[in-house]
């Protein structure tokens, strides 16, 4: 994970009919991924919002 991606932990995740995952955008706020997720919902597809956080050494 780059360090830009540190700094945004908050990432939508398209859900695909074959089991995979695909990191579709990441945010700095939780609030600002549940909004964006909310609009990409009404086009169809399933997504989900996560902390996605490297754990530390």
């Amino acid at each position: 994970m780059t360090y830009c991606d540190q700094l945004r932990p908050w990432a939508i995740f398209q859900c695909l009919p074959n089991g995979q995952n695909v990191c579709f955008y990441r945010f700095r706020t939780r609030s600002d991924a549940d909004a964006y997720v909310s609009i990409l919902r009404q086009g169809g597809g399933k997504f989900q919002v996560v902390f996605d956080h490297p754990s530390l050494p």
